[in-house]
This record gives C-alpha cells, structure tokens and sequence, in this order.
C-alpha cells in the first residue's frame, strides 16, 4: 500500500524536478538509440533541456518569466503550475521529442486546472487529454514513438481507475500510477516491432525511453519513493556498452526549423498544409488557450525541411515569428547544448 502520497503543486514541482536529473542522466544513452524520425542522435538532449526548461519555470529560475512569487492560489493549483510549466517548454522546446513533450503537459495541465490535488480520476483525464492532443499536433503521427507510450499510459491509468468507483484516495492513486508506468513500459518495448528502422536495428525507440522516465518520475514524486532502477533493464539497445548506432549511418538531408507566431485560426491551417507540402515532421501547438487582443492565438511552429529559406518566408508571409532556430539535421546539436555531468546538471 502507499502510505507517503503526496499530490499537490509542490509534488508536480518535484516531478520535474526528478525529470530535469533523471533525463540528464540517461540523455547519452537516449541519444544513442535514436535514429528515427532522424538518426540525429539528439533525443535525449532535447528532452533534457525541454524539461530543464519546464522545472525552471515553477521554481522561479532568474531566466524565465515565471515568478515564483506569484500568488498563492496559482502556487496551489495543480492545474496552474503544470500550465506555467507547459507553457515555459514548449517557448523552449527542442526537437520533435521535446516539443511533443511540451504540447503533453500543456494538455495535461487542462483537466486539472483549480484542483489542488491529483486523484487517480484526475489522472486518468490529464493522461488522456495529453496523448489526444499530442496526437493531433502532428501531421502524421506514426504509432511506435513516444506518441504510443503516452497513449499506453493514459489507457491503463484509465482501466484502473474506472474499477476505484470513484475512490478519490491516495491507495487509488498509487494504483493508477503504477498502471501507467506498466503500460508505458509496455508500448515501449513493443516500439521495437511497430517501427522498420528500429527493427532492423534491434532498438525501442529513444522518445518513448525518454517519456517512460518522466512518467516514472511522476510516480516517484507522488508516491514519496524511489525511481524504480530496474525499469529500463533489458530495453534492447539500452546497455552502457551498446554503441551509438545512429554513428554508422547515413547523414539526413535538410534541417529543423522553429519557431513563435501569432496566427488566426485560418492561417494556422494554411500554414500546416503548406508545410505539410514542403516538409516533414510537421508540429504544431497552440501555446495558451487565450486569444490575443487582434484575434490571432500564439503557434509553436516546427518542421523537418530540405532547405530553411523557403519554411521560413512562408512563415513569414503569414506572419512576423520569433525565437526562430534552424539546426543541421545532420549534425548533433551539442554545441547547443549545456553541458550536464551524471547527475544532470550544468557544468
């Protein structure tokens, strides 16, 4: 039984707390295995800094716009810490793997806006909003990525707490959150099947490693108890002495462009399609849900192209972008990247 849950803000604080080490822990090895949707070896350093990104909004980090005396009520909503947090990732998010993680706990922080404490039904509905809308921000989701874990996770949280009958106790909790983790764990390893490229590189895949952790995180941080160390244990491509396999294969064409636009609804749309035409990996989120004073909603814009001038004077002849980056597909981004040692902090 679990007797030291404690779901408040400050529990979801400690989470990703517990995700900016744990991930900078494992960020080599979930670079090493990652070779789709590109075998750019930059999986686990995007997920690592998205989250850093996210853990330092609600601690109040000099370097964000979040401040951590706010007031008391948005220090005690589940929902608001988890939407700062959202919010701070996805205006900072790296790759296709932190920005899926980011339109995931922007989702997620939705169902539990004005709660003060997580329940196994509260999770379930966080779950389950989050795999939908990550989901739909792709324009081609493909099933074995981190986008089958999230739902995995959201699915089993669900089936256990539809058997509690409404129990709204910390024991149905515990359970729903060892659901999740179980599920998760599950799709992981079925990753290696669903996939060609890792299939035929006996590996699971990097972003689903990656959101197995920040989900056991979770867990770690509600229940009061340790990661469980065992957890990845036999993920097939996963050992410290496995190589970088990314290494021996061929380097990808094009880079990744990102960005921050205002959009209406209509240009959001036309926006899409047409990156849709001109590139891949297309993702797009709505950063906040208000609208702005013009009408327009704010976008986080990213896409996988052969040539950056022409994503990026299409995005501009919608609108005027900031916090645009374009990276080398080919190239690790670690240059980019601060330095974390083992226990996944900077250097």
């Amino acid at each position: 039984m679990h007797t030291k849950v404690a779901a408040n803000a400050q529990a979801m604080k400690r989470w990703l707390g517990k995700a900016e080490t744990a991930l900078g822990n494992h960020s080599d090895r979930l670079n090493a295995i990652n070779i789709f949707p590109v075998a750019d070896g930059d999986t686990g350093t995007n997920l690592y800094l998205t989250v850093r990104a996210a853990a330092q909004a609600v601690h109040g980090d000099a370097n964000t716009n979040v401040d951590s005396r706010q007031p008391d009520a948005a220090q005690t909503d589940v929902g608001a810490v988890l939407a700062a947090a959202g919010q701070a990732a996805l205006e900072q998010a790296r790759g296709n793997s932190g920005t899926l993680f980011s339109v995931f706990l922007c989702a997620a922080a939705e169902p539990l806006a004005g709660h003060t404490r997580l329940t196994s039904t509260l999770l379930a509905a966080a779950l389950n909003r989050a795999q939908i809308r990550a989901w739909s921000a792709l324009s081609d989701p493909v099933p074995g990525t981190m986008l089958s874990v999230m739902e995995a996770a959201a699915r089993a949280a669900a089936a256990v707490d539809a058997g509690q009958n409404g129990d709204d106790s910390n024991h149905a909790l515990g359970l729903s959150l060892d659901a999740a983790v179980e599920g998760a764990l599950a799709a992981v390893i079925r990753t290696e099947g669903q996939l060609d490229a890792l299939q035929a590189a006996h590996v699971v895949d990097a972003g689903g490693v990656g959101m197995l952790l920040i989900l056991d995180c979770l867990r770690s941080a509600v229940l009061g108890e340790e990661l469980q160390s065992e957890l990845l244990d036999g993920l097939h491509g996963y050992d410290v002495q496995d190589p970088h396999i990314h290494t021996s294969m061929p380097d990808d064409d094009g880079v990744e462009v990102m960005c921050t636009i205002s959009l209406s609804p209509l240009n959001a749309a036309t926006l899409r399609q047409r990156l849709d035409e001109i590139g891949e990996s297309v993702i797009m989120s709505q950063v906040g849900s208000a609208a702005e004073a013009d009408g327009n909603y704010r976008w986080r814009v990213h896409v996988h192209v052969p040539d950056a001038e022409p994503a990026v004077r299409l995005i501009r002849s919608l609108g005027e972008p900031t916090q645009i980056t374009v990276s080398e597909l080919a190239l690790p981004r670690e240059s980019k990247a601060d330095p974390v040692n083992s226990s996944g902090h900077e250097l």
